[in-house]
C-alpha cells in the first residue's frame, strides 16, 4: 500500500489516540453528568482541576449533590477545601443534613469543623438526635462516712458553634463526676441520697457544666445508686489502731526506763553492800587497836562476843520460824 492509501488510516488512528488521551485527561463523562444535573461547569475548569492535582470526582459529585439539595455551594469552595486536606463529601452531607433539619451551618463553619478533625456529619446528626453518655460508677462519701456510688447517664446535644475549640466527652464526664462527688459529700447521711437520688442530677445540672465544651447538656439522670464501704468506720478503726500502737510504744518506753532504773538501783545496792562489807572489815581492826591500847578490856570483848552470838542465834530462830509459816501457808 502506498503512503497516499495509508494516510486516511493514519489520520483516523491519530484522531482515535487524541480522543483517548482527551477522555483520559479530561473527565468528559463527569462534565456531561454535571450538565445533565444542571450544574454549570466548564470543561476548562475540569482541566484546571487536573492540572492542580485535584480529583474532579471528589469535587463535582458533591457539587451535584449540593445543587440537588438546594444548597448554594461554589466549585472554588469545594476545591479549596479538598486542597486543604478536608473531606468534601462529608462536609456536603453535613450541610444537607443541617439544611433538612433547619440548623444553620455555613460552609465555612462546616469546613473548619472538618479540618479541626471532628466528624461534622456526626455532629449534625447529634444535634438532631441527642447522644447519651454513660459514666462509670462515681464514688462519693456522705457526711456520715458511708460511701455512695452513683451511675449517671448524660444526654447531650452537639453545639455546632463550639465544635471548634470546645472540650470533648472526657471533660463532660469529669465535670459531672466532680459534681456528683460534691453533691454526695454535702449530704448529711447516705439515706438522703438513696431517698432522693434526683437531687444529685438537679444540683449537677444547675452548675452549667457544659460551659466551654462542644456539647449542650440536656439532662443528667442517675441510673443506679449503690452503697459502698463504711469509710468513716474504717478511718476510725485505723486511727484507733494507730493510737494503740502509739500507746504500746510509750508503755514499752516507760517499761524500758523502769528496767534501767531497777538495774541502776541494784547496782547502787551492791555498792552500798560493798561499803558495809568494807566498814565491817574495819571492826576487827578497831577491836584489836582498842585491846592493844587498853581502851577495851578482855571482859568487855567477851561480853561483845556473847551479844554477837546471841544476836546470831535469834536471827537463825527467826528465819526458821518464817520458813515454817510459809510452808504452812503453801
Amino acid at each position: 500500500m502506498s503512503l497516499t492509501e495509508l494516510m486516511p488510516l493514519i489520520i483516523i488512528a491519530v484522531i482515535l489516540i487524541a480522543v483517548a488521551i482527551l477522555f483520559t485527561f479530561v473527565p468528559v463523562a463527569l462534565w456531561i453528568s454535571a450538565l445533565a444535573a444542571g450544574v454549570k461547569v466548564s470543561i476548562f475548569t475540569l482541566i484546571g482541576m487536573r492540572l492542580r492535582r485535584v480529583v474532579p470526582n471528589r469535587v463535582i459529585n458533591p457539587l451535584i449533590k449540593a445543587h440537588k439539595a438546594g444548597l448554594n455551594v461554589k466549585t472554588n469552595q469545594l476545591e479549596s477545601h479538598y486542597l486543604a486536606g478536608g473531606n468534601v463529601d462529608r462536609v456536603v452531607n453535613a450541610l444537607i443534613a443541617a439544611h433538612r433539619a433547619n440548623i444553620e451551618l455555613p460552609f465555612e463553619r462546616g469546613a473548619a469543623i472538618d479540618l479541626a478533625g471532628r466528624d461534622v456529619l456526626e455532629a449534625v446528626q447529634m444535634s438532631v438526635n441527642p447522644k447519651v453518655i454513660e459514666t462509670p460508677f462515681i464514688a462519693g462519701i456522705a457526711m456520715d462516712g458511708i460511701e455512695v456510688k452513683a451511675l449517671a447517664r448524660i444526654t447531650v446535644r452537639a453545639n455546632i458553634d463550639r465544635l471548634v475549640g470546645g472540650a470533648g466527652e472526657e471533660t463532660v464526664i469529669a465535670r459531672v463526676g466532680e459534681g456528683v462527688v460534691s453533691t454526695i459529700g454535702s449530704s448529711d447521711t447516705h439515706a438522703k441520697v438513696l431517698e432522693n437520688p434526683d437531687s444529685i442530677s438537679q444540683t449537677v445540672l444547675s452548675k452549667g457544666l457544659d460551659s466551654g465544651t462542644a456539647f449542650e447538656i440536656l439532662s443528667i439522670d442517675i441510673a443506679d445508686v449503690d452503697i459502698g464501704k463504711n469509710i468513716g468506720a474504717i478511718l476510725q478503726t485505723d486511727q484507733a489502731e494507730a493510737d494503740k500502737n502509739i500507746a504500746q510504744a510509750k508503755a514499752e518506753e516507760r517499761r524500758a526506763m523502769a528496767v534501767a532504773q531497777e538495774q541502776e538501783m541494784v547496782a547502787r545496792v551492791q555498792e552500798m553492800r560493798a561499803h558495809v562489807v568494807e566498814a565491817e572489815a574495819e571492826v576487827p581492826k578497831a577491836l584489836a587497836e582498842a585491846l592493844r591500847t587498853g581502851k577495851m578490856g578482855v571482859m568487855d570483848y567477851m561480853n561483845y562476843k556473847n551479844i554477837d552470838a546471841d544476836t546470831g542465834m535469834r536471827d537463825t530462830i527467826g528465819n526458821l520460824t518464817k520458813d515454817s509459816s510459809e510452808d504452812d501457808q503453801k
